[in-house]
């Protein structure tokens, strides 16, 4: 049996997540045996099918997590509301007590934007000598005192154009395998991160 299965709403969340799960030191968790799935209809189907999708693998994996984004869902509710939602949904199906929701506000891409050098690299920064978070502030994304684009996925699509980079699944997996995240403080991540550190705690060696 599984330890986990994860319904993704994307290839770029399913690799993205493969990534961080493949560093589980990081995590502060054990090594987990994962199964993560994309939902054909993205966001939304995610968001309004997973316990469809999910209900014919309670035999197969102990623990269940939705991943989608908040933009491209079709609902405008808090990201707490709609992860309670889900939750709920999961619950009536067969994972109460095992299943959690993580909703991205807005989108993956705001994981991206971490402050560390890494992310610049990846992204194939600098360019002719400006450094990406000038360039991000020159064009309008990040604003003064803001860590993070306001714009996330738009912001990550014109840095590759500029530097000639395709977006790509394997962008997401290298960014999720070199880049630190002690210092995220997104609140869906969090989530993330408490809720498999509660299922799945680190083995301790004596």
């Amino acid at each position: 049996m599984l330890d986990l299965i994860v319904l993704a709403a994307d290839r770029n969340a399913k690799f993205a997540l493969t990534g961080l799960l493949s560093k589980h030191q990081r995590l502060e968790t054990r090594q987990i045996a994962v199964e993560v799935d994309v939902h054909p209809m993205q966001d939304s189907g995610t968001y309004r099918r997973c316990h469809d999708f999910l209900r014919s693998q309670r035999a197969f994996a102990k623990y269940a997590l939705v991943l989608f984004d908040r933009d491209g869902c079709g609902r405008n509710q808090p990201r707490e509301a709609l992860e309670r939602e889900v939750e709920m949904r999961l619950a009536q199906n067969g994972w109460e007590g095992c299943s959690a929701a993580i909703v991205i506000d807005p989108e993956l891409d705001v994981w991206v934007w971490s402050d560390s050098p890494h992310v610049d690299a990846i992204l194939g920064w600098p360019q002719r000598g400006v450094h990406l978070r000038a360039w991000l502030a020159e064009r309008g994304f990040l604003q003064p005192g803001h860590g993070k684009p306001e714009r996330p996925k738009k912001a990550l699509e014109d840095a590759l154009l500029n530097s000639n980079k395709k977006r790509s699944s394997s962008l997401y997996f290298e960014l999720a395998t070199r880049v630190s995240f002690d210092r995220c403080a997104d609140p869906a991540f969090l989530k993330l991160k408490s809720t498999l550190q509660s299922w799945f705690p680190p083995e301790l060696h004596t």
